[in-house]
């Protein structure tokens, strides 16, 4: 009995023990931390431009390379060859000669803008000042007539000194001066680009294109002061925009005589004549007549201001100081009008360039025929075809020209066409 007892006491009291134990056991217990993976991304299989193209839909798309070699930022391209060198420095003055277009054409524009509101300022304050001197005239004493005198003068005095400034710079000539140059670099950027797609450029090329840039910029400068062009020089000339010696003519791959015969010389020789003769002289002496012209307005202009200026002083005083300022005020107002809206000065330089044109064509026929070794020459044909050109004319045209010359130089007579058709 008391075994029993004991043996029950020992399973209860083992009971209890491995109860307890498990309830320590699921007390103490840490629930396991869930397992989270992290996916890489895998290399793609296609690149950057096939991806794009297959999400925006474009999946007919044919294979594209695989490796594609980018160019080295630190590599000199053009270190190892002279041709590729020259070819760089053209490029540089390109982007000089389109940066110089821009500002050219910028400028003309400002200088056009100049001219009409002068313009428009000046006559405005001459007939503002004419006006109330007329009525200081008719007016009564004192107090009303000083001030109506001393106003007409202060405006007068104004006008007289705009004008002189405005007459001393001419912004008519200056707008088309730039506009000139506008062009010229237009044709000389055409020229270098020409030289690019079609020859192998070398360094006389460079040479050639910084020489005819710098002979633009002295020709046409931008700034006013110490720079600019003199507007009523003592003898009517020319322009000159291009280099001084111009030795450097590109060969031709012809072999023989280079597309050079007798009759071409001759002809060339004949076309320099009526150039002479006919373009340049006519030339020459419309732009005299109109710098005589020029001359005379932009020193009448301010003169009868002036003049207007001293009658409105003496207004009051008699009938004669209120006439002569009304008058010589709307005598102004029509000078300045003639003068700047007619731009007298604009066809000044017109005549400028023109007879300097037909100067370019004179020098450059004369240097090619000067040239004694003729595969040194330009392509007889091409320059032909160029001179051609140059006057408005067909090839036919111009061998008809100097034939013509020929007849009335044996005969005696002058010819009555001139060479250029274009102006």
């Amino acid at each position: 009995m008391a075994s029993l007892q004991a043996s029950n006491f020992l399973s209860s009291s083992s009971s209890r023990a491995s109860s307890s134990s498990k309830r320590i056991n699921a007390a103490i217990s840490v629930p396991k931390l869930l397992r989270i993976r992290f996916s890489v991304p895998k290399t793609p299989s296609t690149n950057l431009v096939e991806d794009l193209l297959l999400r925006n839909g474009f999946t007919n798309t044919k294979q594209i390379e695989k490796s594609v070699t980018l160019p080295r930022i630190d590599e000199e391209p053009f270190a190892n060859s002279s041709t590729s060198k020259a070819t760089a420095k053209l490029y540089a003055i390109l982007e000089a000669v389109a940066d110089r277009v821009e500002m050219h054409k910028n400028v003309g524009e400002q200088r056009d803008n100049w001219n009409k509101l002068l313009l428009n300022s000046i006559n405005m304050i001459t007939l503002t000042a004419t006006t109330m001197a007329g009525v200081a005239a008719t007016g009564g004493a004192g107090a009303p007539l000083l001030a109506l005198k001393l106003s007409s003068t202060l405006l007068f005095t104004a006008a007289m000194g705009m004008s002189f400034i405005m007459n001393k710079i001419q912004p008519s000539q200056l707008a088309e001066e730039q506009h000139n140059a506008t062009k010229l670099f237009r044709q000389l950027y055409s020229q270098i680009q020409t030289t690019l797609a079609l020859y192998d450029p070398t360094e006389l090329d460079v040479k050639d294109a910084m020489d005819k840039v710098l002979a633009l910029d002295k020709a046409y400068p931008l700034p006013l002061l110490g720079k600019m062009i003199e507007k009523f020089p003592a003898k009517f000339e020319p322009t000159f925009w291009w280099p001084k010696s111009q030795d450097f003519q590109r060969k031709s791959k012809r072999p023989g005589k280079n597309g050079w015969s007798e009759e071409l010389e001759v002809e060339m020789r004949e076309i320099i004549e009526v150039i002479k003769r006919k373009d340049t002289e006519d030339y020459m002496r419309l732009g005299n007549l109109a710098l005589k012209i020029n001359k005379i307005l932009a020193i009448s202009g301010p003169l009868l201001i002036g003049i207007a200026a001293a009658g409105s002083a003496f207004v009051g005083n008699g009938s004669w100081a209120a006439i002569v300022a009304v008058a010589a005020g709307a005598l102004a107002t029509t000078v300045n009008t003639f003068e700047h809206s007619g731009q007298v000065g604009m066809v000044v330089e017109m005549y400028r360039n023109c007879a300097g044109f037909f100067s370019l064509v004179e020098e450059s026929i004369e240097s090619s025929l000067e040239e004694t070794d003729i595969d040194r020459r330009e392509d007889g044909e091409m320059f032909e075809l160029k001179v051609a050109l140059q006057l408005g004319r067909s090839m036919s045209e111009l061998r008809d020209l100097a034939q013509k010359s020929t007849y009335s130089r044996i005969e005696g007579t002058t010819i009555d066409e001139f060479a250029s058709k274009l102006f």
